[in-house]
């Protein structure tokens, strides 16, 4: 008694053979062979079709500008008296001084490691021939 399945004599999709058939030139030829054997109305029509979509495309694309969320911006400041002295200042400033030196710092080494980060990036695009 013979089986009715065929047997398989290799894989499925062994090695992906048929993307060795795809060629731009081959597709390029039957692309022309295809338009030199349509009519000429036939042609306005994939003409106009085409058009259209773009045009249906772009309006769609310009509309969907979409506006940035507000964010407000809140700074916050501190209240002195108007009647301080000139030692309180000073001793005040002492006391931020340093606050306000780390802070900047903070800032400088997070935009030198953002800067890294986009050295080590391009570095990468560059070896690839970007």
């Amino acid at each position: 008694m013979q089986d009715w399945h065929p047997v398989l004599r290799a894989p499925i999709f062994p090695a992906m053979s048929f993307l060795r058939t795809l060629s731009p030139l081959r597709a390029y030829r039957d692309l022309r062979l295809f338009l030199s054997q349509r009519k000429p109305h036939e042609l306005i029509f994939l003409v106009l079709a085409i058009a259209i979509t773009w045009v249906v495309m772009f309006a769609i694309a310009s509309n969907s500008v979409t506006e940035k969320v507000y964010r407000p911006n809140i700074v916050y400041v501190e209240q002195w008296s108007a009647n301080r002295t000139d030692a309180e200042i000073i001793a005040q400033q002492k006391i931020d001084g340093p606050k306000e030196k780390a802070t900047a710092e903070a800032i400088k080494q997070q935009q030198a490691e953002t800067q890294a980060a986009y050295k080590r990036l391009d570095d990468k695009l560059k070896k690839y021939g970007f």
